[in-house]
């Protein structure tokens, strides 16, 4: 067995028994931290393996969450049915981006500002769109906080805990799987050089339709989870672009490519800006924004002092050997 997988065995047994020693809170923050590791590696799939920038990620997330938050609320489709079309309708909606883009050679910058475009419109419409609350949220019933009922996704906040804890554990297993696959290499020769892997005979278009539609079905998932965590749905929030932001800051500070990166990024992230909030409320003042710049300086001395990313340092520094699944090292 090899240390990285020492060290991934590690790091779950510590999420796994985290509920014994942890109060509320702190559940609820790790609860967050796995949420954007999960969103965050699904992003990372569709940048990191397959390089195709998206900064309207969010888009994803607040279409898989309102299908199945909207078909629970209305026609009380189960929670675990109901992410079946979350995922086809996020899926179907990123094969609309792509298509669009790739059929009219939008790529790079041009590509990540229609991903803004679509993010924005489907916002703007959703806030007109009465049956789903438009700018005044759609709401959940809460139900019975005490028990553990995984069909509608009701119940007590530690079945959510374990919840996403599985969800985060699949998504990077899926993504090491991946990156070995035919289909992972096919990527990675998309990634560096587009153009020689067309002169190679790779169907260009439909290896980089993969990605975005796989990135997009995985991120519904994660809305899903938003959705019956929360209990709340506003349009501003599950597609605004400051949650398109939060989404890819794990991966880029973590590293942009690896399985690791997501993970470790939002563990650095997500309990910096509560300390900071934390930090801010306790000296009696509350700055709009001071989150924001904190994540800002964070990533400004990653681009600085680590181009690659945590992980990669981290990895070097604790003498583990690049590959094992590793993202980019691995293929």
């Amino acid at each position: 067995m090899s240390r990285q997988a020492i060290l991934l065995g590690l790091l779950l047994a510590a999420f796994a028994l985290a509920p014994l020693v942890a109060g509320p809170y702190l559940l609820s923050v790790l609860v967050v931290v796995m949420y954007f590791a999960y969103v965050g590696q699904a992003w990372n799939i569709m940048m990191g393996f397959a390089g195709q920038l998206s900064l309207g990620h969010t888009l994803y997330v607040g279409l898989g969450a309102y299908t199945a938050a909207a078909l629970f609320v209305h026609l009380g489709v189960p929670a675990v049915f109901g992410l079946f079309a979350s995922v086809a309708v996020a899926a179907l909606a990123g094969g609309v981006v792509g298509s669009l883009g790739f059929r009219f050679g939008v790529k790079g910058v041009y590509f990540a500002l229609l991903t803004i475009a679509f993010a924005e419109f489907t916002r703007i419409l959703f806030e007109h769109i009465p049956g789903l609350g438009g700018p005044g949220g759609l709401f959940l019933p809460v139900g019975d906080r005490s028990g553990i009922d995984l069909v509608h996704l009701r119940g007590h906040p530690l079945m959510f805990y374990y919840l996403i804890l599985a969800m985060t554990a699949g998504i990077f297993l899926l993504c090491r799987r991946l990156v070995r696959s035919r289909l992972g290499y096919t990527w990675l020769a998309v990634r560096e050089d587009q153009e020689a892997a067309a002169a190679l005979g790779i169907n260009v278009f439909r290896a980089k339709l993969a990605a975005v539609m796989l990135s997009a079905g995985l991120t519904a998932l994660g809305g899903v989870f938003f959705a019956f965590y929360y209990n709340n749905l506003f349009p501003n929030q599950a597609f605004g672009m400051n949650r398109s932001i939060e989404i890819i800051l794990a991966p880029i500070v973590g590293g942009l490519g690896t399985l690791f990166g997501p993970i470790l990024g939002a563990l650095i992230l997500t309990p910096l800006g509560e300390g900071i909030t934390m930090a801010t409320e306790a000296m009696g003042f509350k700055a709009a924004g001071i989150k924001q710049l904190c994540y800002g300086l964070a990533l400004l001395a990653i681009v600085k002092f680590l181009p690659d990313g945590v992980w990669p340092w981290a990895r070097a520094r604790l003498g583990l050997e690049p590959g094992d699944g590793d993202g980019e090292d691995d293929r």
